[in-house]
């Protein structure tokens, strides 16, 4: 079967390599879509996992939606056929970890994967994963396309669950690639009226105003100062940062309001380090907070808004690649132009 072999963000190679055999308990999957995100071009972040694994190269891939086209006998609850979205890790539910609601903290989590991964024509499902709440029966009214954003929008659902984003509040969102639009709206169908969102890119900032911003800024604007004074003179109650740059992170140190949260769903690469003024923060009970990843209940949370047709993840969507073209795919989403959300399908969908 064909595959997109990543080595870096510019070599990323078509392969053809067996096609994966299941075992008890496991199911086949005839990839239709994939969507390429953001961490998936992380160079730090994927030679980490090159380097711990002993390998020159990956198959990366975990936002997929596809048809069940094998499966084991002992899989009783679906059938071959079956269109499906797959998420590639899945909690234990047993853990401390689990127990205590932080299900993106379990080892087992952390461990688990599909083979070989979703740039790929067919992914093998394990028998954990399927256990354990990871595979999802799609509504007819879902399409491939849409349910590639279960994943994203299950990240984005447990951030804002964490930092109880609702009404009433003033919610700021540093950068507006697909995690920042998806949080807009998100944001906005939580029923918050005062949503302000930065970028560098002004396609970007023009799409943040078409999926639900009520103010837009250049990041390199006087953000305090631009938030005060269509603020009523208070910062932000909820601060989303949604860039790795480290100016976004210092921004949000500096646009919290008295009581609020930052909520960071994205960070600068390891070995940067934050100033933080904890005399400050202490002083007005300023929280800041992480988020990583999607439990179970967050991706339940996502197919219900695409169910819905709540939350409009299609028109995210400005590029689609055939597989065998993921190189060109990769530098699309590299340079970061006039794109958002990069759609990889398998030859011939």
């Amino acid at each position: 079967m064909k595959v997109a072999r990543y080595y870096n963000n510019n070599d990323i190679r078509e392969d053809e390599i067996p096609k994966p055999v299941i075992g008890p308990g496991e199911i086949l999957v005839k990839v239709k879509k994939s969507g390429i995100c953001g961490s998936d071009i992380l160079e730090y972040y994927r030679f980490a996992k090159m380097k711990k694994l002993g390998v020159d190269s990956l198959i990366l891939g975990h936002e997929i939606a596809g048809d069940i086209v094998e499966k084991s006998e002992t899989v009783k609850h679906l059938k071959v056929g079956d269109r499906v979205f797959v998420s590639h890790h899945v909690p234990c539910f047993e853990c401390h970890y689990c127990k205590q609601g932080h299900q993106t903290a379990c080892n087992l989590l952390h461990n688990t994967n599909y083979d070989p991964g979703g740039f790929a024509e067919f992914v093998r499902i394990p028998k954990i994963n399927i256990e354990k709440k990871g595979v999802y029966v799609l509504d007819r009214s879902v399409s491939y396309e849409e349910a590639v954003f279960i994943e994203p929008l299950g990240c984005v659902c447990r951030a804002q669950r964490l930092a109880n984003v609702k009404k009433g509040l003033t919610v700021l969102i540093l950068g507006c690639g697909t995690s920042g639009l998806l949080h807009i709206q998100l944001a906005k169908v939580r029923g918050v009226k005062n949503i302000i969102a930065t970028d560098i890119n002004e396609f970007r900032l023009q799409k943040a105003k078409e999926f639900g911003a009520d103010t837009v800024f250049h990041a390199n604007v006087d953000l305090t100062r631009e938030i005060q004074e269509i603020n009523k003179f208070r910062l932000a109650d909820i601060v989303i940062v949604c860039t790795g740059a480290t100016s976004a992170a210092q921004q949000a140190l500096e646009c919290a309001a008295s009581g609020s949260k930052i909520i960071f769903f994205a960070v600068p690469e390891p070995g940067i380090n934050l100033e933080v003024p904890i005399n400050k923060y202490w002083r007005n009970e300023i929280t800041i907070m992480t988020s990583y990843g999607a439990a179970p209940q967050n991706l339940d949370e996502a197919y219900n808004w695409i169910l819905s047709k709540r939350i409009n993840v299609v028109d995210l969507i400005t590029h689609r690649f055939p597989l065998s073209k993921a190189k060109e795919a990769f530098k699309v989403v590299c340079e970061a132009k006039e794109s958002i959300k990069v759609i990889l399908k398998t030859e011939g969908d």
